[in-house]
């Protein structure tokens, strides 16, 4: 039954597939600017943005997804016109932005303050210092997380099925609404995502083990160095 339903309606679900991988693309995209803002912002001096990164972080961890979706879809509709994507992409952003602020916030303050005020005294700029010295090495530790929420926000993507967009779980509801078969649908579904998220992880695990490979000093470095220290 489960092949039946895969063969009959791949041409369908792969289209989905590509719209879900867009939809979490971008959505990703812009939750890692935001986040990088907010995360500034928890990081400042300033009061005032400690304050709004605070409010921020606390109202989108401490409310549902899906209720976020709704009211940027049906709430934003009343002021300006989203496409379902967009408004489905912008909603994603903004939750999975508080999370990855507070991924990047820990991989920045992680960094030893003295690396910042070392850069400060050859001359840098706080911003170029951030740049150039601090941000490769907080996004270097950061990846593994990233990489954990990422995942989540694929899978979270299926929530968007709720506001009319035919993305995989859209799609699943249709198909299973026709064919009367749930079960053996969704199971279809979800086999979809297993591969997608298979494939992602896949890809994170080679980043983390380049920049490892790429961090880590070798045998004959370790025994260079030994031997320019004697």
């Amino acid at each position: 039954m489960i092949i039946d339903i895969f063969l009959s309606s791949y041409p369908l679900f792969l289209k989905a597939t590509w719209l879900t991988v867009q939809l979490t693309a971008v959505a990703l995209l812009l939750g890692c600017v935001v986040g990088l803002v907010i995360a500034f912002f928890r990081i400042s001096d300033s009061k005032a943005l400690n304050y709004i990164a605070h409010t921020y972080i606390t109202v989108i961890r401490g409310t549902p997804l899906i209720v976020q979706i709704c009211i940027l879809y049906f709430g934003l509709a009343n002021m300006v016109t989203l496409s379902q994507f967009w408004a489905g992409a912008i909603a994603l952003a903004v939750h999975n932005g508080a999370y990855i602020a507070e991924i990047f916030r820990g991989s920045i303050q992680s960094i030893d303050r003295g690396q910042m005020e070392a850069s400060r005294s050859l001359g840098m700029s706080y911003p170029l210092a951030m740049r150039r010295i601090i941000l490769p090495q907080a996004f270097r530790r950061a990846i593994p997380s990233l990489g954990n929420q990422f995942i989540i926000g694929l899978k979270d993507s299926s929530l968007v099925a709720y506001v009319g967009m035919q993305d995989l779980w859209g799609t699943g509801l249709g198909e299973a609404a026709s064919n009367y078969k749930q079960l053996e649908t969704y199971m279809v579904v979800g086999l979809y995502y297993l591969v997608l998220i298979m494939i992602f992880s896949y890809f994170v695990n080679k980043l983390e083990a380049r920049l490892a490979k790429g961090k880590a000093p070798t045998k004959k470095q370790t025994k260079d160095n030994t031997s320019v220290a004697a």
